[in-house]
This record gives structure tokens, sequence and C-alpha cells, in this order.
């Protein structure tokens, strides 16, 4: 009732019990799989498809786009830089966790 009545952030009373509920989900997975971090580890590698899927199971207000974003972002789905890019050089450097399931044949899978 708090959150609803704070003009200083979204009251949107399902993004707020969305928000809460996820909190609990993620202290949750320290206790299951020594964290957020590790969980999505464990996960790896899946498609983008499926880590949507798995996503929806497990949170609240997670849509394709927030979950590609925040994977993309953390390093686990391929961004928008292809080959030709400069700061594609620069991702290749940090070696993310996507470009470990590259087969012969340049396909991430």
């Amino acid at each position: 009732k708090r959150l609803l009545e704070n003009h200083l952030i979204i009251r949107n009373r399902k993004k707020i019990e969305a928000t809460i509920f996820n909190a609990k989900r993620l202290l949750d997975l320290r206790k299951t799989d020594d964290g957020f971090a590790d969980w999505i580890k464990k996960h790896h590698p899946l498609v983008r498809e499926e880590w949507i899927k798995l996503f929806k199971l497990n949170f609240k207000f997670t849509g394709k786009q927030i979950v590609g974003e925040f994977l993309q972002s953390v390093g686990y789905l391929p961004g928008a830089h292809n080959i030709d890019c400069p700061v594609y050089e620069r991702i290749e450097i940090l070696n993310p966790p996507w470009k470990k399931n590259i087969s012969s044949d340049g396909i991430t899978i």
C-alpha cells in the first residue's frame, strides 16, 4: 500500500506485486542455486526462446524484450554488434558466455 501511494515511482499494482515476487524469487535462488548468477550459469546454453520460457516460469513481468536485453547485457545472448563492428572487437576480448557455444560453422548453439 505504501508503494502505491508513493508518487516518485510507477504505481501499477501488478508491477509492484511482480517486483516483490521477483525479489523473493531472487532470495530463494540464493538458497537453491547460490544466487541468480549461478542459476543463469546452470541453465546456459539456451536459445533466446528457451530463456524467455524459463524466465516466464520463474519470474513475473519478464517479457521477451526484457529477458533478451538483460541476457545480452550480461553476455548470455549475442547482441546487435556483428563482426565488422568495432564494438564487437571489445566484446570478443571479454569472451562472453554466448561465444563459448559457437559451432564450427559460426552459429551460436
